[in-house]
C-alpha cells in the first residue's frame, strides 16, 4: 500500500468515527426536546426525530448533496443528484459515498434543529413536508455558497463546521416556524405575561446535553476530513473550553437575574458555547474559544427573554442557541482568528466578510422558511386543533401515549368525557 494510500484509509476510518459521533447526536436532539417539552408530546418529539433523519437522507441524497456539492455556478450546484457523477472537482482524500454520509449527518443536524422549537402545536404530516424541503433546498443552497465552492467561499468567508451553514439556518428556519404556528396553549396570559411551561424531565434533557456535547467532537474534530492528529486535538481543546464557558456564564447571569441557578439555562448554555465555536474552532487559541463560550452563554439568556418577551414562544430555545449563538460565532471568526481576526491584528476584511456571510444566510433562510410556512398553513394546515393540543400530540397525532400510565389529569378527563356512562359520572 502506498503512502497516500494509507492516507486516504486512516481518513476515512476518523471520518467515518466522526460521522457515527454526528448521527449519535440525533438521539441528544431527541432527549433535549422531550426533557424541555411536557409529557404528553414526548412519542411525537421522538417521531419528529427519526423523520428528520430518515426523509433527510433520501432528500439529501436525491437532491441537496447535488444543490450544494455538485458543479455549477457560484449560486448552486447542478449536477450528481442521486450520486451520478464522480464529483472530481472536490478533490477529496476519502471515498465519495463517505462524504455523502458524513453531510448527510450534518443535514440532519440542520433539519432537526426546527422540531423542537416548533414542538408540542405542529401537526406531523406537515412537519414531514418542511422537513423534506429544509434538507433537500434551504440548508444545501447555503451550504454550497460556504463549503461547495460558492461566492462566499470565494470572498474568503470562514465556517469550519457549520456555526452558520448547520445552526443558523436551522436557527432562522425555526424562528420564522415559530412566528407562523404561534405560542403553545396557555404560554401567555390575557395581560400579556408569560407562563413557564415547565419540561417534565430535566434528567432525560440534561441526558441529550452531554451527548451533545459528546457529539460535537465528532462534528468539529471530523471536520478536519483528515486524521491529523495536531488539529484534531486542539480542535477538541477549543470545542470543550467554549461548551464549558457557556455553561458557567448562563448559570452564572441566569442566578444574577432570577436568584436562581437555572437548570435549563445552563444546558442551554453549553449548547450556546458549542454553536458558537462550530465556526472557528479550528482557528483561534483556547483562551479565544473560552471568551467565545462566555459570551455565548450570556446571549442564550438574553434571547430567551427577549423572545418571550416579544410573545415569540420557542420551547426548547432552539433559535437563542441555534440562530443567535451561530450568528455571533460566525462573527467571532473575524474578531478572534489568528489568523486575520480584527483582535489579532488582522484588521476589518475578514470581520466584514463573516458579517456579510451572516447577512447573506439570513436573507436567503428566513424569508423562504417565511414563505415555506404561511404556505403550508394555508394549505395542508401547520397547527394542530386546540382540542388535540390540550390532549397531547401523543394522543392525538400517533393513538399512543409515551406513559400510558401517567397520563395528564387533563388528559384523563378528556378520555372520561368521551367515555361517559351513568355509572362514571363527572
Amino acid at each position: 500500500m502506498s503512502s497516500a494510500d494509507l492516507q486516504i484509509s486512516m481518513n476515512s476510518v476518523w471520518v467515518m468515527v466522526a460521522a457515527s459521533l454526528v448521527y449519535f447526536m440525533q438521539a441528544g436532539f431527541a432527549c433535549v426536546e422531550a426533557g424541555f417539552t411536557r409529557s404528553k408530546n414526548t412519542g411525537n418529539i421522538v417521531m419528529k426525530n427519526l423523520m428528520d433523519f430518515s426523509v433527510g437522507s433520501l432528500v439529501y441524497w436525491l437532491i441537496g448533496f447535488a444543490l450544494m456539492f455538485g458543479a455549477g455556478n457560484l449560486f448552486v450546484g447542478w449536477s450528481g443528484f442521486a450520486l451520478t457523477d464522480s464529483f472530481t472537482h472536490l478533490g477529496l482524500s476519502l471515498p465519495l459515498p463517505l462524504f455523502l454520509f458524513f453531510q448527510t449527518v450534518f443535514a440532519g443536524t440542520a433539519a432537526t434543529i426546527v422540531s423542537g422549537a416548533m414542538a408540542e402545536r405542529t401537526k406531523f404530516s406537515t412537519y414531514l413536508i418542511y422537513s423534506a424541503i429544509v434538507s433537500a433546498l434551504i440548508y444545501p443552497v447555503v451550504g454550497h455558497w460556504i463549503w461547495g465552492g460558492g461566492w462566499l467561499s470565494e470572498l474568503g468567508f470562514v465556517d469550519f463546521a457549520g456555526s452558520t451553514v448547520v445552526h443558523s439556518v436551522g436557527g432562522w428556519a425555526s424562528l420564522a416556524g415559530v412566528m407562523v404556528v404561534g405560542p403553545r396553549l396557555g404560554k401567555y396570559n390575557e395581560d400579556g405575561s408569560s407562563r413557564t411551561l415547565h419540561g417534565h424531565n430535566l434528567l432525560v434533557a440534561s441526558l441529550g446535553v452531554f451527548i451533545l456535547w459528546f457529539g460535537w467532537f465528532g462534528f468539529n474534530c471530523g471536520s478536519t476530513l483528515a486524521a491529523d492528529g495536531e488539529a484534531i486535538g486542539r480542535i477538541a481543546v477549543t470545542t470543550n473550553l467554549a461548551a464549558a464557558a457557556g455553561s458557567l456564564s448562563a448559570m452564572v447571569f441566569s442566578w444574577s437575574l432570577s436568584g436562581k441557578a437555572n437548570v435549563a439555562m445552563t444546558l442551554n448554555g453549553a449548547l450556546g458555547g458549542l454553536v458558537g465555536i462550530t465556526a472557528s474552532t479550528a482557528y483561534v487559541s483556547p483562551l479565544s474559544a473560552a471568551i467565545i463560550g462566555l459570551t455565548a452563554g450570556i446571549l442564550v439568556v438574553l434571547a430567551a427573554n427577549f423572545l418571550d418577551r416579544v410573545h415569540v414562544d420557542d420551547a426548547v430555545g432552539a433559535v437563542p442557541v441555534h440562530g443567535v449563538c451561530g450568528a455571533f460565532g460566525t462573527l467571532a471568526v473575524g474578531l478572534f482568528a489568528e489568523d486575520g481576526g480584527l483582535l489579532t491584528g488582522g484588521g476589518w476584511r475578514l470581520l466584514g466578510v463573516q458579517f456579510l456571510g451572516v447577512l447573506a444566510a439570513f436573507i436567503w433562510t428566513f424569508p423562504l422558511a417565511y414563505l415555506l410556512f404561511k404556505a403550508l398553513k394555508a394549505t395542508v394546515g401547520l397547527r394542530v386543533s386546540a382540542q388535540e393540543e390540550r390532549e397531547g400530540l401523543d394522543l392525538s397525532e400517533h393513538g399512543q401515549s409515551a406513559y400510558p400510565e401517567q397520563l395528564d389529569y387533563s388528559n384523563f378527563l378528556s378520555w372520561l368525557r368521551k367515555n361517559e356512562h351513568p355509572g362514571n359520572p363527572i
